[in-house]
C-alpha cells in the first residue's frame, strides 16, 4: 500500500484526505492519504522523516510551502513562485535522501496551485491565452495566480493593498504591471480575468472587489473555498459574469498532484463530488 499525506499546521481542517482518497478508491489504487501537522519550525524534518518512512509523496500547506524549498529540488515553476505544495520522492532504487537537501537525490518540488488557476478557467471555457487579467493579492495564491496566468498567455495587473508588494511581483511576471486597490476602477472594467487571491471574503460578507466594477464579459475565480458563494461572485453573477468558486482551484490543484504521484489520469468527477460533499 502506497501513503501520500500533507504537512501543515494546522491540518485538522483539510479536505484534501477525503479528495484524494476517493481517487485512489475509484482507479482501484491501493493508497491511503494521510495528515502530519510537524512543528512549525519543523518542515525539513518533516520531509526527511517522511522519505526515511517510505511516503509515497507529500502535499504541502500553511505554513511550510516556503520552508520545504531547502529540502526538495524545486522544477522552474515552484523554484519562481517560490513555494511547493506537491513533493514527489524519488524511487528507491534512486538512492533518495532528503537529508541532502537540494542535491541529486533530493525529493522533486512543485506548485500545483498555478495549475488550480489554470484548469479551472478550462474548466469552465474561459480562454486565457491573449486575456486581460487581473490578480488581487501579492501573497502565495497571488504569485501562483499571476505566474500561472502569465504562462498561459495573459497578460497581468497585480494589485494588492500594499501598493509596493504587487509592483515587486509584477517585476518577477513577464509583461505584468502592479498597483494597489485603488487602481482597480482603471482594470477591471476592461479585464476578461479577474482572480481574487486574498482571504477577503472567507471570515466576513465582504468583496475586495467593488461590485459596480464587474462585468458580463469578465469571469471571476475566487480562491476562497468557504463560504462556496462569496460576496465577490454574488456580485459577479449579478454582473452576468462567469463565476467560479474557490473549489474548483482546491480540487484542480489536487488533481494535478494526484496525477504526479500516481501516473494516471485523475478521477476528476469523483474526487470532485468528495471535495463537495465535505463543503456542504
Amino acid at each position: 500500500m502506497d501513503v501520500y499525506g500533507l504537512i501543515g499546521n494546522p491540518v485538522g481542517h483539510s479536505l484534501s484526505p477525503p479528495m484524494h482518497e476517493a481517487g485512489y478508491e475509484a482507479l482501484g489504487i491501493d493508497a491511503r492519504y494521510v495528515t502530519f501537522e510537524p512543528d512549525p519550525d519543523g518542515a525539513a524534518r518533516a520531509v526527511e522523516g517522511a522519505a526515511a518512512l517510505g511516503v509515497a509523496g507529500l502535499n504541502v500547506t500553511i505554513p511550510f510551502k516556503r520552508d520545504v524549498l531547502a529540502a526538495v529540488d524545486p522544477d522552474p515553476l515552484a523554484e519562481r513562485i517560490g513555494a511547493v505544495n506537491t513533493i514527489v520522492f524519488p524511487d528507491e532504487e534512486g538512492g533518495s535522501d532528503a537529508g541532502d537537501g537540494n542535491g541529486p537525490d533530493a525529493p522533486r518540488g512543485y506548485n500545483t496551485d498555478a495549475a488550480g488557476v489554470t484548469r479551472s478557467f478550462e474548466r469552465h471555457g474561459v480562454p486565457l491565452d491573449g486575456s486581460d487579467a487581473v490578480v488581487v493579492g501579492a501573497g502565495g495564491a497571488g504569485r501562483a495566480a499571476a505566474f500561472a496566468l502569465a504562462d498561459a498567455g495573459a497578460t497581468v495587473h497585480v494589485a494588492n493593498r500594499t501598493r509596493e508588494r504587487a509592483v515587486d511581483l509584477a517585476a518577477e511576471v513577464s509583461g505584468a504591471t502592479g498597483g494597489g486597490l485603488d487602481g482597480l476602477d482603471g482594470r477591471v472594467p476592461a479585464a476578461d480575468v479577474l482572480v481574487n487571491a486574498t482571504s477577503v471574503g472567507m471570515e466576513e460578507d465582504a468583496t475586495p472587489v467593488p461590485a459596480d466594477l464587474l462585468h458580463a464579459d469578465l469571469a471571476v475565480l475566487d480562491a476562497v473555498y468557504a463560504p462556496t458563494e462569496t460576496r465577490l461572485l454574488r456580485d459577479a453573477a449579478a454582473a452576468g459574469a462567469t463565476t467560479i468558486g474557490g473549489a474548483w482551484m482546491l480540487l484542480f490543484q489536487g488533481v494535478e498532484a494526484f496525477e504526479r504521484w500516481t501516473g494516471e489520469e485523475a478521477p476528476v468527477e469523483e474526487m470532485n463530488a468528495a471535495l463537495r460533499d465535505r463543503l456542504e
